[in-house]
């Protein structure tokens, strides 16, 4: 018997082995391997048995064994990976990786254990009981054989709960071999959190026409078994998944849901819990490495039925999946920013294809891909475009700033216009809570000097440093470099260095003074640094503790708090202006799922939106809530353009410290890839990337768009992964990229 193998370097190459007599019988696909590798002795996964290859089986080494620290890949991700290797254009061995948790791959972390005590022989113990009752320095021996006989089996912290315990003498009786002892593994329970549980609830007619269209799906074998629901915000999507997952647990199977946020995860979790209780796992990187070595070994030992998570939870290992729900489908966050550069969304669908699985995805705005592929026949349409118990759509007002003074004396220091102003302070008389949104995060975004024009900017990167005025230091949001703020003009000495751009540190300011004594709190990664920071914020809100939430997207969306009755949007403009085709459905995206936070509860909702550009087609649509209008210019833009959904889209990314070796490099692969361009593909030539630098690299792009491009593709990953670049030059792929910058 052969077995391919891949090593644990990234190759792209399967290597074949001979499998020794003592493997025989024992070796699956997915098992971690000991190799030998030239000189050394590494680490493999099995991705295949045969009979026979193209080798003499003399001239092929033997496995050395199993790894007795790794855990295997699940046998049945196997194809999902190769899959993933082939259309993102990356290495198998990053692909495989993929599939397990760094925690569960790399054996870092070791199983919990206990040991765990018993009588070995009854008959022995009560007559050591009855020869040394009245001795008193057997008493504690005499103690211990009491409470094992009367409990059974018991662990040590068990029996340290009892009186009178002592470790000598329980170390005694086991010499003597009257007590037996056993190390067992232990489940570490991380949960938070209690809830209480619910029941489902009566469906309303939109509810139970999803969940019908859900029952065929899963009662029929034929496509479509992907569902798009286009359901409005508040209108029930989360009780609608928990009533599919019902019927699929009924079943015998399980569900994976996933969510874009780890904001979002704490709260979702809750409403699961409460309805499913320990049958659900959690999964996402912001657990600890034991924590994340227990959420994925109970998934693998079927302990649970359910995972929760944000996009690494779509490869837990269940064998019998029946379901999969991309909640918020259209996030650019379920796009993985690190080789393998894949889209949760599109390979959950995959997954679904391959493993027989029904794939939901949710969204009140759903991406323009997903929406072509509904329209195509692809997925099955349906829509729930009304709240639930018929709520009206919260009212949203846009606010042209230029029509107010930003002077830094007036309310609100030019941040808070005079109408957002007076609507939370009678919303906060009220007793209402709202939220304020900045798609921004720091103190300011521009540190400058008006004598000599000294701007503090990154120098690894093309960008501005952001200034925090709590911490007191400069730091670059794309290479992370960090140092303290000027007191002077490190240029000229004057003091009077001015401060522009205002992001969520500098607006948590002027609120809690404006608005005081309101409590007002923050919620962005930097003050997020954990996911209990996440649930204790929340939780505070949930309370009515806090009365104003300032953050970025991650309050965006998801969360469901029905005393919010105002959104105030405080700056859409910044979003608009990027450079990139995704621009205006991020922020429509962003306008939309933010406006639906408010109105949630009896009070009708209320969104103001302030802008310097109110007559902007995006902001007009958002504000008008008109999802159809907005698609339809935006598709128009698109397929003039041969943009996805029109075409399909690679990007070519060079990047290195010496500009003109990056851009000869980009020009050589351009020139190697022209017999497998056609003239049904667009091609934009290297330019330097909108971001021209991060962390002291040049950075140059290529576009390839079009719709036939499985060719180019190949192409592209035969140069990417099996051509050596100049030194000091990378170049990778980008397959699907959901951002330009």
């Amino acid at each position: 018997m052969i077995a391919r193998v891949i090593s644990d370097v990234a190759l792209d190459r399967r290597f074949d082995y001979i499998v020794p007599p003592e493997l025989a019988g024992r070796l699956r696909c997915g098992a971690a391997v000991r190799i030998p590798f030239g000189n050394s002795v590494r680490e493999g996964y099995v991705l295949e048995l045969a009979e026979k290859c193209d080798y003499p089986p003399e001239k092929l080494k033997p496995l050395l064994g199993l790894s007795a620290d790794r855990a295997p890949v699940p046998e049945h991700l196997i194809a999902l990976g190769e899959w993933m290797a082939e259309y993102y254009c990356c290495s198998r061995e990053q692909a495989i990786r993929t599939l397990l948790p760094a925690a569960v791959r790399t054996g870092r972390v070791r199983p919990a254990t206990t040991h765990v005590y018993s009588v070995a022989d009854e008959a022995a113990a009560r007559k050591f009981l009855e020869d040394n009752r009245d001795k008193k320095n057997a008493s504690g021996r005499c103690s211990l054989l009491q409470i094992l006989l009367a409990d059974g089996a018991s662990s040590r912290e068990q029996l340290q709960g009892f009186a009178g315990f002592s470790a000598s003498s329980l170390a005694t009786l086991v010499k003597a071999k009257l007590v037996a002892v056993e190390e067992v593994t232990v489940r570490r329970d991380f949960r938070r959190f209690e809830v209480v549980p619910s029941s489902p609830l009566p469906p309303t007619p939109e509810q139970k026409l999803a969940l019908d269209a859900f029952d065929a799906m899963l009662d029929s074998r034929k496509p479509p078994r992907v569902m798009l629901l286009h359901g409005a915000t508040n209108s029930g999507k989360t009780e609608v998944y928990l009533q599919m997952i019902a019927k699929v647990i009924d079943r015998g199977q399980s569900a994976i849901v996933l969510v874009p946020e780890i904001s979002l995860t704490p709260q979702t979790v809750r409403r699961f819990r409460a309805r499913f209780g320990d049958r659900l796992s959690v999964l996402h990187s912001r657990l600890t490495d034991a924590e994340r070595y227990e959420e994925w070994h109970k998934v693998n030992s079927g302990e649970v039925s359910i995972v929760v998570g944000a996009r690494s939870a779509l490869f837990a290992p269940f064998t019998n999946l029946g379901l999969i729900i991309v909640d918020e489908e259209h996030e650019t966050s379920y796009k993985q920013s690190e080789a393998p550069r894949y889209i949760a969304r599109d390979v959950a669908v995959m997954r679904g294809k391959l493993e027989a699985a029904c794939v939901v995805l949710g969204s009140a705005t759903p991406s323009a891909e997903s929406l072509w592929n509904a329209r195509a026949g692809r997925f099955k349409l349906i829509r729930m475009p009304h709240q639930v118990e018929n709520r009206p759509a919260p009212r949203i007002s846009v606010v042209d700033l230029r029509s107010f003074s930003s002077e830094p004396g007036k309310p609100g220091g030019g941040l808070f216009s005079p109408p957002l102003v007076e609507a939370v302070r009678r919303r906060v008389e009220l007793d209402e809570q709202c939220i304020l949104f900045l798609n921004r995060r720091g103190y300011s975004h521009v540190l400058c000097c008006d004598l000599c024009g000294y701007e503090a900017r990154c120098p690894e990167c093309s960008v501005n440093y952001t200034y925090s005025r709590r911490r007191g230091t400069l730091s670059c949001h794309l290479c992370g470099r960090v140092e303290p703020a000027p007191e002077l003009c490190p240029s000229c000495g004057s003091p009077e260095l001015r401060r522009f751009g205002a992001g969520t540190e500098k607006i948590e300011e002027t609120a809690a003074k404006l608005f005081y004594p309101a409590r007002v709190a923050r919620m962005d990664s930097d003050t997020m640094r954990s996911a209990a920071d996440y649930e204790r914020t929340l939780e505070s809100f949930r309370r009515g503790d806090i009365r104003i939430l300032i953050g970025t997207q991650m309050i965006a969306k998801g969360l469901h708090f029905p005393n919010v009755t105002l959104v105030g949007v405080l700056n859409p403009d910044l979003g608009l202006a990027l450079p990139d085709f995704r621009a205006s459905e991020r922020v429509f995206h962003l306008l939309w799922q933010v406006a639906g936070r408010a109105g949630r509860g009896d009070v009708p909702g209320e969104v103001i939106i302030q802008t310097m550009h109110p007559e902007n087609e995006v902001i007009q649509f958002a504000a008008a809530l008109d999802f159809d209008g907005f698609s339809a210019f935006d598709s128009g833009f698109r397929e003039f353009l041969h943009y996805p959904p029109f075409g399909r889209l690679i990007a070519l990314h060079f990047r290195g410290e010496d500009e003109n070796a990056v851009l000869d490099y980009a020009e050589k692969i351009m020139a190697e890839l022209k017999p497998y361009l056609n003239s049904t593909l667009r091609v934009t030539d290297p330019a330097p990337a909108p971001i021209e630098r991060i962390k002291g690299k040049y950075r140059y792009l290529a576009l390839i768009r079009g719709e036939a491009l499985a060719l180019v593709r190949q192409a592209v990953r035969v140069l990417a992964l099996h051509r050596r670049p100049p030194k000091g030059v990378e170049f990778y792929v980008d397959v699907d990229p959901q951002s330009l910058l």
